[in-house]
């Protein structure tokens, strides 16, 4: 009660500076963004490099003997607290706007460009086997892809590559921990044998024929676009580095690195 009255402004307490994880919480509670271990190491003074990563395990552990409802997850190049699985549902009855979702299309789009970035439209549409020009705008809205300059070439076509948004949804840390076609088979129970056929050498399903073209995201939603929610068996601060993988791999191995190009930075906006 006393804690409860304080905050209301009804009883000040002259309390000592509070204690170093406590900073550490508010700083993460109040960013928008993941905060990069250098940003939290200059907020808090800190002379060694080593000791706001020791912070955050310790408040990572805090939080998780406590029993607390949030988590540090560590994300695109920073830090975030997230809630917690288990409490998702919880959480999604008091956001009553319905989360936006991305349909099938989008979702095929989007990790093809993940997979094979830089990469341009014409070739997205080469292996889908259809246009993609709203779908693609649609991610960029989303802020899920992002124009990555001008492909070296004739016509110099516009590259796309994903976001720092994209690593920030999918709970991904850096390319580096995007699951490889592999893991992928053995995450939804697939094999070759069962599919009845081998997989296709860049690791992505080729454009056999012509089908209709791909039209904005409707109704068939894959996924929710819901922030700071930490995704189903998503990389969480106690996790170990990622994994280091090879430029260049096997289509059933290591198909996650993006391959190099060459690029000229934008100068527009327009797709090419």
């Amino acid at each position: 009660r006393d804690a409860l009255r304080c905050s209301r402004g009804e009883e000040k307490r002259v309390d000592a500076e509070p204690d170093r994880l406590a900073i550490l919480e508010a700083l993460l509670f109040v960013a928008e963004e993941p905060l990069p271990l250098p940003k939290l190491q200059e907020i808090l003074g800190d002379a060694e490099p080593g000791d706001a990563e020791a912070s955050l395990h310790d408040l990572a552990v805090r939080l998780e003997t406590d029993g607390r409802g949030l988590m540090v997850q560590e994300v695109a190049g920073g830090f975030r607290l997230a809630t917690r699985p288990e409490v998702h549902a919880w959480v999604q009855r008091l956001q009553q706007v319905r989360p936006a979702r991305l349909s099938r299309a989008a979702l095929e789009t989007l990790a093809i460009v993940a997979y094979r970035q830089p990469i341009t439209r014409a070739e997205i549409e080469a292996i889908r086997g259809v246009a993609v020009d709203g779908v693609l705008r649609t991610l960029l809205e989303r802020e899920l892809v992002r124009m990555m300059g001008r492909k070296a070439e004739a016509g110099r076509p516009m590259l796309y590559g994903t976001s720092q948004r994209f690593l920030e949804h999918f709970g991904l840390r850096e390319l580096g921990d995007l699951p490889t076609l592999r893991e992928i088979n053995e995450l939804i129970g697939i094999t070759e044998s069962e599919a009845g056929t081998n997989p296709p050498a860049d690791g992505l399903q080729p454009a056999a024929e012509a089908r209709p073209t791909d039209g904005e995201p409707g109704s068939d939603a894959d996924g929710p676009v819901v922030a700071n929610e930490a995704p189903e068996g998503s990389r969480v601060l106690e996790s170990p580095p990622g994994d280091e993988r090879p430029a260049t791999a096997s289509p059933d191995a290591d198909c996650a690195a993006p391959r190099e190009a060459s690029v000229d930075q934008p100068r527009d906006e327009t797709s090419g």
